[in-house]
């Protein structure tokens, strides 16, 4: 025996992990809550009854991130989870708390679908255990991964559309294309629903079932992702689960991953939206921490398609430019003009085509690094083979860019003079941009 003057020991939380389930398991779902604290990121927290909670970290006077996750083919725990539940802990004032079904969503996908209703029950009734806590319904945020998007769409139904939030990362798309309302996320499933969408032609939904929908790159086909089928597993998964990281990455940094609400990705790409008027009243929405991604009217609109450019790797972001090239006169022909932007470790292209018949073309040239960093523009006049034996020459009368969004066409810069333009050579312009 210590001298009564020795600290008592302090109780230290068991520790529980994810489950790990076979193809061969029973219909016992074992759904288990973990809570997650500061304290101890790693050390997830077993919390069934009310009493747990009360006996854990859990602060009912703060916020409540609930993870869940989506189908798993192998039975294992999700790789991103940790980075996740950590980022959480570190960027939001918050109790994290990640539901471990993965007993119930293994094997084949459509016996997972089956149980996404029995979990959402499950996950309801751990709700009220909250709310007997006093934890109010709005202060709960769900982020739901894949088929865990239906998952919460499901849980906020049963509570009639009052919790906070719910953030579907690439929704399940497979048999969720064309159901009902009450079978998937949809708008009315809380008082904000936004959804990010990364591979729309393969596991993701196609359609818009939130208040705000991103379509990061078009929602299909991110950058860096294999494009061949000899990459195996990643190849069928990297689209996919890029909304997971591109949502971490917004946690994390600074950068803002902010997008234009437009009519479809291709009149995005060709310059027709440039800010965030209709219908977001000049306040873009951005993918990470703002609250309610910086939306603020009311009431929210609902299905608003919102499109944004990527990179291949974290952070992710770009600045979005306008770029405008104006010329002196029609041709009976599309032009086709590439645009560089240079600097010191910097180069981003676009391609502008000019309609036969037109003067102007636009587009959007993304780039990593801010605008203010550029400090020379290169024009390409682009030609086909076939015409080298005829000396091609164009003249651009107006070369302009600015950054979006675009509040002011005066803020517009263009280069002084007009540019004589040959078949395939470039011509090199000083472009100056002050920092914002």
């Amino acid at each position: 025996m210590g001298s009564s003057g020795d600290a008592l020991p302090t109780h230290q939380p068991k520790c529980t992990d994810f489950q790990n389930a076979s193809f061969l398991r029973g219909t016992n779902l074992k759904v288990q809550f973990l809570l997650f604290t500061l304290s101890d990121p790693s050390c997830g927290q077993l919390v069934k009854e009310s009493s747990d909670l009360q006996n854990s970290g859990f602060n009912a006077t703060l916020g409540t991130k609930l993870l869940i996750h989506g189908f798993r083919a192998f039975g294992t725990k999700p790789s991103w989870i940790d980075q996740l539940i950590r980022t959480l802990l570190h960027t939001a004032n918050a109790n994290v708390i990640a539901v471990d079904w993965v007993n119930g969503s293994t094997g084949v996908y459509f016996s997972a679908m089956e149980n996404v209703v029995k979990v959402g029950l499950e996950i309801s009734s751990f709700l009220r255990k909250l709310l007997v806590l006093g934890v109010p319904e709005s202060s709960i945020h769900i982020i739901g991964v894949s088929l865990g998007a239906h998952v919460a769409g499901m849980v906020g139904h049963f509570y009639k559309g009052q919790l906070g939030q719910i953030t579907g990362l690439d929704p399940a798309g497979p048999e969720y294309n064309r159901v009902s309302l009450e079978e998937r996320l949809d708008a009315g499933d809380a008082l904000f629903v936004e959804a990010i969408h990364t591979d729309t032609d393969n596991w993701g939904i196609r359609i818009p079932v939130g208040h705000v929908d991103y379509f990061v790159n078009g929602g299909q086909d991110q950058p860096g992702c294999p494009t061949s089928i000899y990459a195996g597993y990643s190849y069928l998964i990297c689209d996919h689960m890029r909304a997971v990281h591109l949502y971490i990455s917004a946690l994390e940094s600074s950068c803002p991953l902010m997008a234009f609400p437009c009519a479809s990705y291709k009149a995005f790409l060709a310059g027709h939206c440039l800010d965030c008027f209709d219908p977001f009243l000049l306040t873009c929405p951005r993918i990470g921490p703002v609250e309610h991604g910086g939306v603020r009217i009311e009431p929210l609109p609902t299905e608003v398609k919102v499109y944004l450019l990527t990179t291949s790797k974290a952070p992710y972001c770009v600045h979005h430019s306008l770029v405008e090239v104006y010329l002196k006169e029609t041709r009976n022909k599309n032009t086709n003009i590439e645009v560089t932007f240079l600097g010191s470790n910097i180069t981003s292209s676009v391609k502008i085509t000019i309609p036969k018949q037109k003067l102007q073309g636009r587009g959007i040239l993304p780039q990593p690094h801010p605008q203010c960093q550029i400090n020379q523009v290169r024009l390409a006049f682009q030609t086909s083979n076939r015409v080298w034996r005829k000396k091609q020459t164009i003249t651009v009368g107006k070369f302009c860019t600015t950054r979006l969004p675009v509040h002011d066409s005066k803020k517009m810069i263009c280069l002084p003079e007009p540019v004589n333009l040959e078949a395939n050579r470039a011509v090199f312009h000083d472009l100056k941009i002050a920092c914002v």
